[in-house]
């Protein structure tokens, strides 16, 4: 399912807008615009593994309200979904570390043409990614992850020079807590700037789809330590992005 557009590509904040990757292709991404205009700090958001949706269209167009450029990349070319196997299928497809150095850096690109800085933030696969766009992309001035880790193996932390804050959820059945813990220890070996923060919470709690029947098992929306989580990005991307 792709977020409804109307004749001029455009849904609430935002628009369809074109860029290039590093190596030269184009692709596309939804950027939502704040009030403050196209010189505001900018942050690209990384989908979870649904795909560009109306949810994560919905976390631009937040972060657009509370004055930033927000831009999520369109990682699977036009493809969404709202069934778990597909959206496995899906995420099982894409080359992850083509998307953190190609479609992830040339969306931080081209924010950074417009924008004084920019950071980068993702959930669950996005998560993941964000991790991985921090050691693959030197232009991200911040990052934060919601709920997503690479195998520990994939992160090389000498290459990440952006300060990181993360959340995560310890009754995560997806994303266990004891991988935090060994990504923690590996960061801070590393003398990588970061903060952690755990929540009493199941996976996605801060999407507010996963509540329902429709939700997937393992996964609860949770609107209080969403809240609390949100209002820590709020300042850390206000810290470090201006």
């Amino acid at each position: 399912m792709q977020p409804e557009l109307n004749d001029e590509g455009e849904q609430d904040m935002g628009t369809t807008v074109n860029f290039q990757r590093p190596d030269g292709r184009a692709v596309s991404g939804y950027l939502a615009q704040p009030a403050a205009g196209a010189d505001a700090p900018a942050i690209v958001v990384i989908q979870e593994w649904w795909g560009l949706n109306a949810q994560i269209c919905g976390v631009a167009d937040r972060l657009a309200s509370a004055g930033f450029q927000a831009m999520v990349p369109d990682l699977y070319r036009g493809q969404s979904t709202v069934e778990a196997e597909e959206a496995h299928h899906l995420m099982s497809a894409l080359d992850f570390g083509d998307a953190a150095s190609q479609d992830i850096r040339g969306a931080v690109q081209y924010l950074k043409a417009r924008a004084p800085k920019v950071g980068v933030t993702g959930f669950c696969m996005g998560g993941a990614l964000t991790l991985l766009a921090l050691t693959q992309a030197p232009e991200i001035d911040a990052g934060v992850v919601w709920y997503g880790c690479p195998p520990l193996d994939y992160i090389d932390p000498l290459k990440i020079r952006a300060p990181l804050q993360a959340h995560w959820a310890t009754q995560d059945e997806f994303f266990k807590i004891e991988v935090v813990d060994g990504l923690e220890a590996k960061l801070r070996d590393a003398k990588v700037g970061f903060e952690f923060h755990r929540y009493l919470a199941h996976h996605a709690f801060a999407n507010e789809t996963a509540v329902g029947p429709g939700r997937i098992a393992a996964t609860q929306y949770d609107p209080v330590w969403a809240q609390q989580a949100w209002d820590r990005t709020l300042r850390f991307f206000g810290q470090h992005l201006g």
